[in-house]
Parts: C-alpha cells; structure tokens; sequence
C-alpha cells in the first residue's frame, strides 16, 4: 500500500508534510478512506520543529499556556511548541515560568489519567492540547475530559492535521484541514460503504502507525 502514498506540502513551510495512503483504514472509532503517516513528522528534529513554528503562530501573545498535553506521541513537536511559546514572551503562571509538556496515559478502560507525580501538572493549569491528527474527535473528546476532571483549563486545540474545525467550543488549530484533504471520510463501521462493496481492509491504524492486514 506503501506505493499509493501521497505528500501534501505546507504552503508555510516546505519541511512539513503529510504522506498520505488512500485505501481502507481501521480506527478504533470509525473506518476511513485515507491513512495519514505523521512518522517522520513526530521523530525528524527539522519537522517537527518547522511545524510547532507554525502552530505557535495562533497562540503567540494571545494565550495563557502552562501545560501542553501530547496525544498521540507528538512529545518532540511539543516540546518544540513549548519553546516557540517562550520565546514569543507567551504567559505562564508557573513558578518555574516554563511550559510543561506531558502525555496522559490510558487506563484498561480507555480513559486518559494522570498519575499522582504528573497530575501537578494539569490541575489549575492552562492546558493546550496538542496532537498530531484529529479525525472523528472521540480521543479528543476524552483528553478534554481528563483535563477537566483534573482541574485544568483548556484554554486551545492545536493539530497538525483536523478533520473538526471545533471541539466543545474551542477552536482547532491546524495546519492541514479537511480542504487539502480532498476524498477523505470517516464511517461509522455500520454503515461503512467500503465494507458494503467488499473493499479489502488494508491497515488497523491508530496515532503511532498502522498494521497491515
């Protein structure tokens, strides 16, 4: 499948790109018609920095920030957010005056928690959540969740792709949207046309990568 893959290049910045493999993908939560490979983009120094450059942008002066949440193993381009941040003179309530950057970890139910030594870090804090794609929003949803269940504010969305413009009222920043997406769906496995007209399945994907079937 590796062959119909795709790149979609930022206007803003030629380092970042989304591969992209059309075909019929397994989530968790839906079936979709494209698989959106964020490898290089989360693991190459170069990318992952040109690309927090470009989400900081949004944020730079105009938002409180002391905590970034990672979803999906987004941890280097987090990082690189945080600094981006603090360069641009962001504010931040922390004692240290830095910015956290942390990921929540999922218990046996699929909830997102945190342990007692990191939940210092969300409760009471302006939490932007960062992650790498947002598609159906389901795992967005439970990672608002658990920010508020631990007394943290939400105070913005970043992504480097998103299918979602807005989650809960909060707008979604990205890079890439669903306009430089041009086919792409997501189905309720139910009701999903490509099972319906028996199209192999070629992956089951989630945010660290795919399993070819």
């Amino acid at each position: 499948m590796e062959d119909r893959m795709l790149k979609i290049i930022s206007p803003a910045d030629k380092k970042v790109a989304l591969k992209v493999i059309p075909g019929h993908f397994v989530t968790s939560h839906s079936h979709i018609t494209h698989y959106i490979d964020m490898t290089t983009l989360r693991a190459r120094q170069n990318e992952a920095e040109a690309a927090a450059r470009l989400l900081a942008a949004k944020y730079a002066n105009t938002t409180m920030v002391d905590t970034i949440i990672c979803l999906n193993g987004c941890e280097v381009i987090g990082a690189y957010l945080a600094q981006e941040l603090s360069r641009s003179g962001i504010r931040c309530m922390n004692a240290h005056e830095t910015i956290y950057v942390t990921a929540p970890e999922q218990d046996i139910n699929g909830q997102m928690i945190f342990r007692d030594n990191t939940k210092l870090m969300v409760q009471g804090k302006n939490v932007l959540i960062l992650s790498t794609s947002i598609t159906t929003g389901v795992t967005l949803d439970k990672a608002i969740d658990s920010v508020e269940y631990y007394g943290g504010h939400v105070q913005g969305i970043a992504s480097v792709f998103s299918f979602i413009s807005k989650a809960r009222g909060v707008e979604v920043n990205s890079i890439f949207g669903a306009k430089d997406m041009k086919g792409y769906a997501s189905y309720d496995a139910r009701v999903c046309p490509m099972c319906k007209a028996k199209q192999k399945i070629d992956a089951i994907v989630n945010g660290f990568g795919y399993s070819k079937m």
